[in-house]
């Protein structure tokens, strides 16, 4: 029988829209944009199993709640995709490629921009879980049967403890009850271009920085060179 640890106190340890089942299993499942039946899938044998319609603070519980229970080795990705969030894809593209300069690389979202997963805890995603995507199934059938092929291929516990991180809900983007509320695809692109812009405006502050310090570190040669030019000047109509 796989070895089997006990996961963080009180775990699922983020509140949202999910149902929580055997917490030995190591399958945990998203749904993505779909309401499924999520009591059957955990019943089916799930640890966990919820939607997930946003590609960043909807994401970033998602992982907190896989990473802070080691007998989750498998994320099972299915349902619909969310138009515009893509949360499914940036899920992937996380689990593939990590975060730069605060962005998921390779999403394809609106806004796939995470602030409360550390390198520590992206790495722990990484090497703790394998990604399975059937998204766009909805089939109860088809799930429930490749929940039971992952669990036949249980490798036992990750091999280190619990990882409890605290998710930090900004903006409004969610309610206290846990329900995620998607931004309007409108909205989600507006602020996309936000970021990017503001990234720019910092870049571009870089920028005119260092071309200042050339800038002044060329008159400053050229003034010492005449200086020097003058000393020399002086010295030969002397001799």
């Amino acid at each position: 029988m796989a070895e089997k640890k006990s996961p963080a106190s009180g775990w699922p340890i983020v509140q949202g829209d999910f149902h929580s089942g055997d917490a030995n299993s190591p399958v945990a499942v998203v749904t993505m944009g779909s309401h499924l039946d999520e009591k059957g899938i955990c019943d089916g044998g799930a640890a966990i199993c919820g939607s997930c319609k946003t590609e960043n603070l909807g994401l970033e519980k998602v992982i907190a709640n896989i990473i802070s229970n080691p007998n989750i080795r498998f994320m099972l990705l299915c349902g619909t995709e969310v138009k515009g969030h893509l949360s499914g894809q940036t899920l992937a593209a996380l689990h593939k490629g990590g975060v730069k300069d605060g962005r998921v690389v390779g999403a394809e979202g609106a806004i796939p921009f995470i602030e409360n997963l550390s390198a520590d805890a992206i790495t722990r995603f990484q090497e703790q879980v394998e990604v399975v995507n059937i998204m766009e199934s909805e089939d109860l059938g088809a799930i429930t049967a490749k929940i039971n092929e992952l669990k036949g291929r249980d490798p036992g516990a990750f091999g280190a403890d619990p990882m409890v991180i605290e998710v930090k809900e900004a903006g409004g983007a969610e309610e206290s009850t846990g329900e995620v509320r998607p931004l309007s695809g409108e909205l989600a692109l507006v602020h996309a271009r936000m970021k990017i812009i503001e990234k720019m405006v910092t870049d571009i502050g870089y920028r005119d920085k260092f071309a200042s310090g050339v800038y002044s570190g060329k008159i400053e040669g050229l003034m010492i060179g005449l200086i020097v030019s003058f000393a020399l000047l002086g010295f030969m109509l002397m001799g």
